[in-house]
């Protein structure tokens, strides 16, 4: 039986509902391997009060956000989790080796880190979820920057408000991509009523007319 995260890997590389061959397992398998030996998986997160100041307008900390979506997204939360999340330039340099010799492996991967990276990510969200819920207090879905109207440029005020540099070693380049490269950021909404978004997102949830869907 396929895993979770075997899952997740194979729809990153885009088989959709076709067939995934042995050899293309195995590649898979081993890539993940590779990944627990290099990965130093970090994170921090920060609570921040999230005032709706306008239609569509949010201010989050020293954040000023104009977006309909994050706006839904956030709709009845007080409060958000502010996180940035990476998996360490070990991985990124395994790519790199990889890249000048094999590209088949780069692009397994590639994928595999993105599907380690959501895994972690999902863990991090229960533990801080459960927390919450010992205050009655619920989280919705992920939102980074760059996701619909969000624009890719908060990615740096959140790394400057949780000082990323410092304390996971997280940056990012002047075209706004995050360093090292398996790293993300994001907002998670913190509500008083219980709306049982899935943890996965709204891509894995069947309510096509929810109010606070992402997309």
């Amino acid at each position: 039986m396929t895993d979770l995260r075997t899952k997740e890997a194979i729809r990153y590389l885009g088989y959709g509902k076709h067939a995934v061959d042995e050899g293309m397992l195995g590649l898979i398998s081993d890539s993940f391997r590779d990944l627990e030996a290099c990965a130093a998986a970090k994170s921090i997160y920060r609570i921040f009060e999230c005032e709706h100041t306008g239609e569509n307008e949010l201010q989050i900390g020293k954040m000023n956000i104009t977006s309909r979506s994050l706006g839904r997204n956030l709709k009845g939360c007080g409060s958000v989790v502010l996180l940035g999340a990476t998996l360490g330039t070990g991985v990124d340099l395994m790519m790199k080796r990889f890249s000048l010799t094999d590209m088949a492996k780069t692009v397994v991967l590639q994928a595999c880190a993105a599907a380690y990276l959501e895994e972690y990510l999902d863990q991090l969200q229960e533990k801080i979820g459960e927390e919450l819920r010992q205050q009655e207090k619920w989280l919705r879905p992920r939102f980074s920057p760059g996701y619909g109207d969000f624009d890719i440029h908060h990615q740096k005020d959140i790394l400057q408000m949780l000082d990323t540099a410092k304390t996971i070693g997280l940056t990012m380049t002047d075209s706004y991509m995050l360093t090292p490269v398996k790293s993300v950021t994001a907002l998670i909404g913190i509500s008083d009523s219980d709306e049982k978004c899935h943890i996965k997102g709204c891509e894995s949830c069947g309510k096509a007319d929810c109010i606070y869907r992402r997309n």
